[in-house]
Order: structure tokens, then C-alpha cells, then sequence
């Protein structure tokens, strides 16, 4: 008998607090076996078994506090021991290669795909009492977690601090050699990305949802097939939901290919900072980036093929953004379009494109390729196994209950390409297992959010001034700047508006875009309102505490219903 003590935890911490302990006194347990989740500021540590023998006495409790160096189990058995010696005799090479373990489960629903969607799928599905197994190849929270929605934000707030920094003298403070040291940014993006990972499989192990590392392959209707070097699973599931996300979008061009070139994984790993930064695509992804690598002081150009960046969003919007980049020093080319990229001897790269008919030139460090991104297939068959595609043949069609046209089997989030934002993914995942477990609900696209995190930032809900014009119907529309809100002046943050879309009508409020100091999370008031069919007259006579930036949306209401107070225009 021996005992099993704490030795390492997320992080460096040396102290936390146990989590959900998976065995009890008289288990038997095999090596590989999570038996206890022990939770830290920084994180979920997972303590496996490395033994092949059974559990005599828990020594722990649940909630209790513990640190490094603590008794967890006393346990019966033998250790399994990793050979690391060459063994005597010679080499013998099958004597080292171990067998995939072959492997069959049973589930009521499996979830392909560990993203916003996947994770969030398979937690509600386990809470709702459905057993549940969730296949992921790589690390769970998908694209968003581990190189996108996290990761980008982690670096946006770095940039600010810095460029917070160089700005002090304008509030009275003073800050002289302020430098920028991107392996520390890079590394606390990391350690933010390794906590929420953590926490979301100390979530689905909570939850007793079974997930299996490697990639998945859908055999047929009920099957599910799953490889890895350590175990060949086939699981046999009454439903499953494909949640397999979204990969990079390439484009054509010669040299693209080119050492220099990042897409916006390579970019959220860069240790040194380019003196210069060409980016491709001036949409959302594009100019994150811009702005990010700008407030770090790199001289940034964005080349973008549409009239304007941002282009989905309104001209009034498009036009204060642009004009707030140009500010910043980054330079702007629209209606471009890039032909080749070349190295020259110095090992720099030379990115011609044309604009109006006309060659230009950019000599450049790096290059960032964010020409947006594409539902991923992998590992499933549509054509095999008759999934039906959507009209412009770029996403699985799904109905408003997330349904596939095979009655068991559903698509969640990117892979269907109806919108490409996390938050919604995760929606539909919900609605998913709801329909699978009877529970009639439908998707409503009429109130969904984007967010977008340039400097300021821009946040849009409902329809747009361009929709409404577009399909004639009739609106009244509220702006309200920034630059009369309090504390947004007292922030020195005074750029941007707030504009409320009211439909004529019916005096419901149908859409909104702020730009502007917290503009992401002012737009939850506006998402809430939407949701609920409120009127600007409602959210007029409702009291906004102050001084908030979120007078700025009563402000904005208030215009609409007859002229605001704090502004004339």
C-alpha cells in the first residue's frame, strides 16, 4: 500500500480546493483514470491515475483546501512504470509498439466538435440527464478559445494598456521607456487560454460527460467512429450533432504560400513585433489586428478588395472607423485588390496590388492573410451519408430546430454557415439537445449581437440602416456621440456614437450600432430590448443611472422620440 500526494497544480499554484472526487473507498482503478479535480485561481488540474490497483481510503472531501505535498488516496497496487532504458538483448522493435485499444460505448446524443457550440451542447445535454459523449481532436473551446475570440481580446488588452501608457501625460501622469515585451503578452494570452480550457473540462467532467480525444468520423446514421494512437472507439449513439467549426480561408494568391505570411493562428504566437504589417481583408478579423498591432506601435496598412472596411456594416459606422484608423496612422486601401507577393534579398516581402487600374507597392515585414473563414468537413461523408448542403453550397442546411434532413442528426454552429459568431453557436446547441430530449424550440436570428474589437470598439444588433432601406421599411433613427457623454470624456475615450433604429410602425426598437467605449457591452441593453419588443418610448422613461456610457442609449432613444437633452445638433 502506498499513498497517492498532491504534486503539481495549473499554473504555479501551490494550494487549492478539491473539486469533484470520481472514486471512492473499495474502487477499483486502472492507469489513466481521472480520480479527483482539484480547482485553482488558475485553473482545473485533473490527478490521473498511475496505477493499476484500488482506491482504500479518500483521505479528502469535496470543498476542502489542500496544497502541494497533501495525501489525496491510500491505494493497493502496482505502479505502471514508463520504460525509458534500452532493454538488453538488442532492439526489439514490436516489442515497443503498443495496440490501440479497441473500444465500444453506448450514447444518447454524441457532439462532434469541442468548441462554443460542442462544450456547450454537451454540458446541457448531460445536465438534462441524456448521456453524452463529446469527441474532440484538439483542445476543447475550439477556434474561439484557443485561437480567436480569447486569444485576440487577450491581446487587444495588452495593446491598450500600452497605448493607455504613452497616452498618460493627458491625464496629468507620466510614464517614460514604456516598452512592449511580446513574449510576456503571448504568455499571458496563454495562461488566460489554459485557464478557461481547463475550466470547460472540469466542466464536462462535472458533468459526467465523456469526452474522447481524436478525430471524428460519422460511419452512418447512428455511428460514430474515433481513432486514435491509444484506442480505436466506436460509439453507437441514438443522435448526433456535428459542431466541427470552421478553418481558415486562403485565396489565390502567388506567394502566398511565402514564409512571411501569417494567418491569424501564426500572428497570436509572434514573439518579436514586424516594424511593418501588411493585411490582407479589411473585415472583422483584418481589423482586430490592425488596431491590435497598431496600439503596439507597428506601422499597419490594410488592403482591403470592397469599397469600404467593415463593409457590412453602415456608411456612418464604416466612415467613423476608417477615419479613426487613419487617425491612428494606419493606412487604408479599399477597393485593391492583391495580385502576387514576393521576397526581395533582404528577406522582406514586396506585396504589389492594384488599385484603380493602377500597380502599387508595399514593403513589409510580415503579412497577415484574414480573408475570412469556411465550415470544416472532416470526417464527415455528406455525400455518403445524404446530408443535404445549404443553397449556396457552403454549410449542412438545417432547419430551425438545427435538424439535418437526417431526423437524427444535427449541425451546430460555423459548419452551417448561417452566422459565424461563437455566442450563437452555442445557441443553437442548445436548441439542438432541447428538440433531440422533446423539447419543441427554434432559433430566432432577430436579436443576435456581433461584437467587433478595434479601438473603439463597434457592436451592432437587429437590422441596419442599410437593411431597412434596402427592404423599404420604414424607420426612424436616434444618434447620440460620445463626446457629449460624461464618462466617456472623463475615460478620454469621446470617439463614436450611439445609433437607435425604431420602426415606424410599431415604435419597437429593430436595430442598433454603437461605436464607441465599451460598445460590446453597452449593447446587451439594446440585445435585452430587441429580445423583448420594447419601444424607444420604453427605454426613454426608464432611468439610466449616471455618470454611466450607457446614458448614451437613453440619449439615443430619447432623440428618436423627440430630441435628446445632452445634445443638439
Amino acid at each position: 500500500m502506498f499513498e497517492l500526494k498532491l504534486e503539481k497544480l495549473s499554473g504555479h499554484n501551490t494550494s487549492g480546493k478539491v473539486g469533484k472526487i470520481n472514486v471512492k473507498n473499495g474502487d477499483v482503478i486502472k492507469p489513466g483514470d481521472i480520480l479527483i479535480q482539484i480547482e485553482s485561481k488558475k485553473g482545473n488540474s485533473s490527478v490521473k491515475s498511475d496505477v493499476d490497483g484500488k482506491i482504500e481510503e479518500v483521505l479528502v472531501e469535496e470543498g476542502q483546501n489542500i496544497k502541494i505535498g497533501d495525501t489525496l488516496f491510500k491505494i493497493e497496487g502496482e505502479k505502471i512504470q514508463t520504460r525509458t532504458s534500452k532493454p538488453s538483448g538488442g532492439f526489439n522493435y514490436f516489442s515497443t509498439v503498443m495496440k490501440p485499444i479497441k473500444k465500444e460505448i453506448e450514447a444518447d446524443i454524441t457532439i462532434i466538435g469541442g468548441g462554443p457550440g460542442g462544450y456547450v451542447a454537451a454540458i446541457h445535454a448531460a445536465k438534462k440527464g441524456a448521456k453524452t459523449v463529446l469527441v474532440e481532436k484538439e483542445a476543447v473551446g475550439g477556434t474561439c478559445l484557443n485561437w480567436g475570440c480569447i486569444p485576440t481580446k487577450a491581446l487587444v488588452r495588452s495593446s491598450e494598456v500600452y497605448k493607455n501608457i504613452k497616452e498618460a501625460e493627458e491625464f496629468g501622469l507620466f510614464a517614460e521607456n514604456c516598452s512592449v515585451n511580446m513574449e510576456k503578452v503571448i504568455s499571458r494570452k496563454d495562461k488566460i487560454k489554459e485557464q478557461l480550457v481547463g475550466g470547460i473540462d472540469y466542466l464536462l467532467d462535472k458533468n459526467n460527460v465523456e469526452k474522447i480525444q481524436g478525430p471524428g468520423e460519422i460511419l452512418d446514421n447512428n455511428t460514430v467512429f474515433v481513432k486514435s494512437n491509444k484506442a480505436h472507439t466506436t460509439i453507437k449513439t441514438k443522435n448526433i450533432i456535428i459542431a466541427t467549426g470552421s478553418k481558415t480561408s486562403t485565396i489565390p494568391i502567388k506567394g502566398i504560400d511565402s514564409k512571411n505570411v501569417l494567418t491569424s493562428k501564426e500572428a497570436l504566437d509572434l514573439k518579436s513585433l514586424p516594424k511593418k504589417l501588411v493585411v490582407i481583408g479589411g473585415g472583422v478579423i483584418g481589423m482586430e489586428f490592425a488596431f491590435i498591432f497598431a496600439n503596439f506601435g507597428v506601422e499597419v496598412f490594410v488592403v482591403e478588395f470592397a469599397d469600404k472596411i467593415l463593409a457590412s456594416l453602415d456608411d456612418d459606422v464604416c466612415e467613423e472607423i476608417t477615419t479613426i484608423a487613419k487617425d491612428k496612422g494606419i493606412k487604408i486601401y479599399t477597393d485593391s485588390k492583391v495580385e502576387c507577393i514576393e521576397e526581395d534579398e533582404s528577406g522582406q516581402c514586396i506585396v504589389t496590388f492594384t488599385k484603380n487600374n493602377e500597380k502599387k507597392y508595399i514593403a513589409t515585414d510580415n503579412i497577415l492573410s484574414a480573408v475570412g473563414r469556411k465550415p470544416f468537413f472532416e470526417g464527415i461523408d455528406i455525400e455518403k451519408l445524404n446530408i443535404e448542403m445549404n443553397e449556396n453550397n457552403k454549410g449542412i442546411k438545417v432547419n430551425d430546430k438545427m435538424q439535418t434532413n437526417i431526423p437524427n442528426i444535427y449541425a451546430i454552429g460555423d459548419v452551417t454557415n448561417i452566422i459565424q459568431l461563437a455566442h450563437v453557436a452555442s445557441h443553437q446547441g442548445i436548441t439542438a439537445v432541447d428538440n433531440i430530449l422533446g423539447i419543441d424550440k427554434t432559433m430566432d436570428y432577430t436579436s443576435v449581437p456581433s461584437a467587433i474589437f478595434t479601438d473603439p470598439e463597434i457592436a451592432s444588433v437587429g437590422i441596419s440602416e442599410k437593411f431597412a432601406e434596402t427592404n423599404k421599411i420604414a424607420i426612424e433613427v436616434g444618434k447620440f456621440p460620445f463626446s457629449a457623454n460624461g464618462k466617456a470624456l472623463t475615460y478620454g475615450e469621446s470617439r463614436g456614437f450611439v445609433k437607435i433604429i425604431k420602426d415606424k410602425s410599431t415604435g419597437k426598437i429593430v436595430g442598433s450600432t454603437i461605436i464607441g467605449p465599451h460598445a460590446t457591452d453597452l449593447l446587451a441593453t439594446v440585445t435585452l430590448g430587441i429580445k423583448n419588443g420594447l419601444t424607444t418610448k420604453e427605454i426613454a422613461e426608464t432611468i439610466f443611472a449616471h455618470p454611466t456610457t450607457s446614458e448614451s442609449i437613453h440619449e439615443a432613444s430619447l432623440e428618436v422620440e423627440g430630441g435628446a437633452i445632452h445634445f443638439a445638433k
